[in-house]
């Protein structure tokens, strides 16, 4: 039908608009696959990326570029996930339960491109909407393209003075909202800290920040100096075999690493062999022993130091797997090792064999939020109860292996009282088993230059403060 023959006040037809297939952008894909696989499968991040990042480059599909906007696209939207589903929250017509998982995900890596980084505007919303094209469909990227709308007529700031609660009416929501913390976990950090402010704001947003690699040179087998050699690598700022990577290279370029000679280590877990291997025993120093050994870090620098005196490591895993990755660890090392797979609460090694005696326990892993940021969303406060039975008889074994005049080092790379200095206590004064004779040795003096230890004996290290995982350590000596 012709105009002329158009009836009056009929309307035209529309154009067809030709189908166009939604524009495939790897990077994001990729961490959109990441994102999914933290939350369908629990994954860490740390375990999920770095084979997703290896495949793409096999494709040709990745550069350098690539590689580190994945990288920031993921553990951006990771550690901000709660500030950005409150602002989520605020510009949908539902609860956030009812939406599903994936568009959640395709939002949040949306919100973190438009609040989080320097993606102009119209990049994110586009690219956000393209990614909600091939992973959901067209009928759920306009509901994308609608809500990040919405998100983008602000910016961060704005939007958490909107949704946060006001600091003087409720300080830890207030906390928890703007630092992106589970409100339980602002409360027992706030409490591990103690006094009314404490540092606790910036511990929160030490945890939201990137880590730097850090580096250890394995005694005996490679030296700090030896890995300071690319220009961006600096020393360590407390451990003497520690190298800070700065520019967040490829620990596998390095060398030392390459061979297993070096690995990747946090300073405060650096720290913690270390104070343990300087303890003052009395008697013969031969016989150590890693009672929670996997994956190996801690195993490794002990194996190392204890190779320089003569003395042997005895390397325990529970897990299989993990007890492999120990092997590993350990593989060259100088001096007389062994590695097994064994339960530490019931250990096949006899009582009062041992010169000394490290257990860093299984625990929540509040103190490497930094590393791990998904772990503030997947742990629950009810989860202490569940890891407290086995943090007591795990030092309560330990201390049954080790000699009297021996020492036990009880770490864990948490700063909850519940997994600290509690159990500890509980053990040392027999609250749910026998009491056991032992005294605390004051940890500080074993870690010369590193500031604000604390009151003692035992010792805290503080992301915001150290610059470490939140790793806490107790040195006892068994008297009887």
């Amino acid at each position: 039908m012709n105009d002329q023959a158009r009836p009056r006040g009929a309307r035209r037809p529309r154009p067809h608009k030709p189908y166009r297939r939604p524009v495939k952008d790897p990077v994001r894909i990729l961490a959109f696959d990441a994102l999914r696989a933290v939350d369908e499968r629990d994954a860490y991040a740390n375990l999920v990326l770095p084979p997703l990042l290896r495949a793409a480059r096999e494709k040709d599909d990745f550069d350098d570029r690539d590689a580190a906007l994945a990288t920031e696209l993921v553990y951006g939207t990771l550690r901000r996930q709660g500030t950005y589903d409150a602002i989520i929250a605020a510009c949908v017509d539902r609860p956030l339960r009812e939406v599903d998982p994936p568009v959640l995900d395709v939002l949040a890596l949306g919100a973190h491109q438009l609040l989080g980084t320097r993606i102009p505007t119209h990049a994110a919303v586009s690219a956000s909407v393209e990614l909600a094209r091939v992973v959901l469909g067209d009928g759920r990227a306009k509901f994308v393209n609608a809500v990040l709308r919405k998100i983008a007529r602000d910016d961060l700031d704005t939007w958490i003075e909107r949704v946060a609660p006001p600091y003087d009416e409720d300080p830890e929501d207030h906390l928890a909202v703007v630092h992106s913390h589970p409100r339980w976990v602002v409360s027992a950090l706030w409490d591990a800290l103690g006094g009314p402010r404490a540092g606790i704001e910036e511990l929160l947003a030490a945890d939201n920040e990137r880590p730097e690699v850090t580096l250890v040179a394995r005694p005996g087998r490679s030296t700090a100096e030896e890995l300071l050699e690319p220009e961006s690598a600096e020393p360590g700022r407390w451990s003497p075999y520690a190298v800070r990577m700065t520019d967040g290279g490829e620990p596998g370029a390095v060398d030392a690493v390459r061979e297993g000679r070096a690995g990747v280590q946090d300073e405060g877990s650096q720290l913690v062999a270390i104070a343990l291997a300087g303890a003052p025993v009395e008697g013969p120093d031969t016989r150590w022993l890693d009672g929670c050994a996997g994956p190996g870090g801690k195993a490794a620098l002990l194996a190392a130091l204890a190779a320089e005196r003569g003395a042997a490591l005895l390397a325990a895993e529970k897990q299989p797997h993990r007890a492999g990755l120990v092997g590993r660890a350990l593989a060259g090392n100088p001096g007389p090792y062994q590695v097994i797979t064994a339960d530490g609460t019931r250990p096949p090694w006899r009582p009062g064999v041992f010169d000394r005696v490290l257990v860093d326990v299984p625990c929540s892993g509040l103190g490497a939020l930094r590393r791990r940021p998904e772990a503030r969303w997947r742990r629950r406060p009810e989860d202490m109860e569940g890891f407290a039975p086995l943090q007591r008889a795990l030092l309560r074994e330990a201390l049954k292996a080790v000699r009297v005049g021996g020492v036990v080092g009880y770490a864990t790379c948490s700063p909850h009282l519940a997994e600290t200095r509690i159990v500890v206590d509980d053990v040392l004064r027999g609250r749910g088993g026998a009491p056991v004779e032992a005294e605390w040795i004051d940890a500080r003096p074993l870690m010369p230059g590193v500031p604000a230890l604390g009151d003692g004996p035992d010792v805290q290290l503080w992301p915001h403060v150290h610059g470490t995982d939140a790793m806490y350590l107790a040195l006892l000596r068994r008297t009887g």
